[in-house]
């Protein structure tokens, strides 16, 4: 027996829906534009000016770094050093907390933000069927995720190049590493943040209640990004797609089951 086919009229409408009512909600739009400005902008800004100040080289640095992975720095000028480790490189994992937190903090809206609104009832009784519901809810937080994280990338780019200029002379960032964490990682941790947090909006009972629940969700990436910034880790392209990968497996699974278990009796009685 196959299964029906999406209603996606049905989904772009449940979509618009949750945007404009994210639109309207500073509770939720304020944490997911802020957040993202300071990490992607101001400290970009902040660092590049104290890596440029600084100048010098990182040997001292880079001698606990594996071999083969201080190469592409250590070949720079020495005045380029510092600002191409910092920027080029450890901002990377930090940069994977954007799409997480909007993920989370919109996906967190998705059912808890529906009960808070006291519009659960309107929504369980739209004719749309629970797989193409869940799948709208998804997408809902996913897509604008995704969109804050690349445009957040674009001004990254722009600070990180514009205040490095004096000293590269030239557009440093994205490098290739950048481009396997924006367009293959970044992905992968909005969509695992979305596995979670999903299922945590059905069963809180307020948006708070909800970023509570799932906030351990963020912790094992911010011990990443600390330890990224200390100089523990300095990953390659082949554990980028690795990292990448495992994220996605992982996402997709939680997100599966999350899809198998959804219905609306179960929604219905956490109202």
């Amino acid at each position: 027996m196959t299964d029906t086919p999406r209603d996606w009229n049905a989904i772009r409408a449940v979509i618009r829906k949750d945007v404009t009512a994210v639109r309207r909600s500073k509770a939720v739009v304020i944490p997911m534009l802020a957040v993202p400005f300071l990490l992607l902008v101001i400290l970009p800004l902040l660092i590049g000016v104290a890596a440029r100040s600084q100048g010098g080289g990182v040997g001292n640095f880079l001698d606990s770094v594996p071999a083969g992975l201080a190469d592409p720095i250590t070949d720079l000028p020495e005045d380029e050093q510092m600002i191409v480790l910092v920027n080029g490189y450890l901002l990377a994992p930090l940069f994977l907390i954007v799409p997480l937190m909007v993920s989370a903090v919109l996906a967190a809206d998705a059912f808890a933000g529906e009960k808070e609104r006291r519009t659960m009832e309107t929504l369980l009784h739209l004719p749309i069927s629970n797989r193409d519901l869940f799948v709208a809810k998804l997408l809902g937080a996913f897509i604008p995720a995704i969109a804050v994280s690349w445009v957040g990338f674009a001004l990254f780019c722009v600070v990180t190049n514009a205040v490095a200029w004096g000293v590269m002379g030239r557009i440093f960032v994205p490098t290739r590493l950048w481009g396997v964490v924006i367009f293959w990682v970044a992905p992968a941790v909005a969509m695992l943040g979305l596995g979670v947090m999903v299922r945590v909006s059905v069963r809180a009972r307020s948006t708070q209640e909800a970023n509570q629940l799932g906030g351990a969700v963020v912790l094992p990436l911010i011990f990443l990004a600390v330890g990224q910034s200390t100089g523990l880790l300095l990953v390659d392209l082949p554990v980028a797609f690795a990292i990448g990968a495992v994220i996605w497996v992982l996402a997709l699974w939680l997100t599966r089951r999350g899809a198998r278990r959804f219905t609306r009796d179960e929604i219905a009685t956490r109202i």
